[in-house]
């Protein structure tokens, strides 16, 4: 397939296991979900408003964002980003692809996303004596993690502080109208932006619950969304080998059918990790449910592959794998000569001289041999470079990817129902009144 806007898919390590009329069998019902996606029907469809983002980012919007994320910047060394599942898989999945904040801005932390006391306990130790503020995402409010994050550092800014003083260094982003952290925003005064009511927590990175932290990070938000407009310009292609999303979706579909039920997301850019985990609660609260679903995991490569490639080469076939590449990465890193002495007591002088992007490269090339020849299929997409604007297009990707998967499957890609089951027990545990 044609590279689109920085990304390029190869399906080339399915050919062993998937006919061409697989894929065509799966035109029409792709073309179907499709025109029901861009209709705004068909489960789930009252949670669409991801699909036209892109688009719908205003200069306005830019700018009330940069000029928060600016204020913040003027008041903080470091700032807190409290919430959980979507509500910081995004952000922190772009920061650690475009390798952490810019110079000069704030440290971005993250909490709420667990119960973990010593975890929490760490964020609280890493922002004393220091400058910090909160960013604080949550539709409710009252979501256990992030609202006990929220109250414990909460209450360490107004004990140095005080009351107002803690209120210019919280910014929260949550519902427009309702909730308790609504609430909270109104009385207190805290400086809000808004999760908008028709998009799902995983699917929200590009409204201001994934712009603000990473404006604040000083990154390029603007290119960052231009890329996701690409890509959306893309996904609008009727024809299936033509539009990446959908032939992904056709693909992973087609898998799943002849019994490859799990998907091992592995990276081969050590900063895409975290993205792979955004990927991972995409993918898994969109599609398992009823009984239904390709199971997710993640590796980062090569280092997975001296603890899980065994299994992954010869564990039970019931995996397809997916690769993310990245072309040009620091092209300035060779592997240096022998040096004076002119030995080669590691073995490495076959290697001098050759860029740490080509060696990253053949060893991508030669994993993939060996797991199609293992019997896993393997797709791969390969960026060719990390950039807000390629990162933002392989959001995007992968977003309409899994509601063309989902709805493949017979599933709303846009509810988590099972998602409610551990609170409800969790509750009664705890004695909540009502629970």
């Amino acid at each position: 397939m044609d590279q689109i806007a920085g990304i390029r898919l190869d399906p080339s390590g399915t050919a062993a296991f998937l006919a061409e009329a697989d894929l065509d069998a799966l035109a029409g019902p792709v073309a179907a979900v499709a025109a029901e996606l861009t209709a705004g029907t068909g489960p789930g469809s009252g949670f669409l408003g991801w699909r036209d983002l892109p688009e719908q980012v205003e200069e306005a919007d830019f700018a009330a964002i940069e000029a928060e994320a600016a204020r913040i910047r003027d008041l903080a060394d470091c700032c807190v980003v409290v919430g959980i599942g979507g509500s910081y898989l995004g952000a922190r999945a772009v920061l650690e692809a475009l390798g952490g904040p810019a110079p000069g801005a704030p440290e971005i932390l993250f909490a709420g996303t667990g119960l973990c006391p010593a975890t929490l306990g760490r964020v609280l130790d890493r922002v004393a004596g220091r400058e910090p503020a909160l960013c604080v995402i949550s539709k409710s409010g009252t979501t256990l993690e992030p609202a006990v994050a929220f109250r414990l550092l909460r209450a360490h800014l107004e004990q140095r502080y005080g009351a107002g003083g803690a209120a210019r260094r919280i910014t929260a982003i949550t519902d427009a109208r309702r909730g308790a952290l609504k609430t909270m925003a109104d009385e207190e005064g805290y400086p809000a932006f808004v999760v908008p009511d028709d998009v799902g927590g995983r699917f929200s990175v590009l409204t201001p619950v994934g712009l603000v932290p990473l404006a604040v990070a000083g990154l390029d938000i603007r290119a960052l969304v231009a890329g996701a407009r690409a890509m959306r310009s893309a996904c609008l292609n009727d024809d299936l080998r033509a539009n990446p999303a959908h032939f992904y979706a056709a693909q992973r579909h087609a898998l799943y059918a002849k019994g490859f039920t799990i998907e091992v997301l592995s990276s081969f850019h050590g900063g895409l990790g975290q993205l792979a985990e955004w990927w991972k609660q995409l993918f898994g609260e969109s599609e398992g449910k009823q009984g239904k679903g390709i199971f997710p995991a993640t590796a980062v490569m090569t280092t997975d592959l001296h603890s899980l490639g065994q299994y992954l080469q010869d564990g039970r076939r019931c995996l397809q794998e997916t690769f993310l590449t990245v072309r040009r990465t620091r092209g300035e890193l060779v592997v240096p000569g022998q040096g004076e002495g002119g030995r080669d007591l590691d073995g490495l002088g076959y290697l001098a001289g050759m860029p740490l992007d080509e060696i990253n490269q053949r060893a991508f090339e030669g994993t993939r041999r060996a797991h199609v020849a293992g019997g896993v299929p393997c797709t791969a997409f390969e960026l060719e470079e990390v950039t807000p604007f390629t990162i933002g297009a392989l959001l995007y990707l992968f977003e309409q990817a899994v509601a063309v998967s989902g709805r493949l499957l017979g599933v709303n890609p846009f509810d988590q129902p099972g998602v409610e089951a551990y609170k409800q027990e969790m509750f009664r545990l705890l004695g909540k009144p009502g629970a």
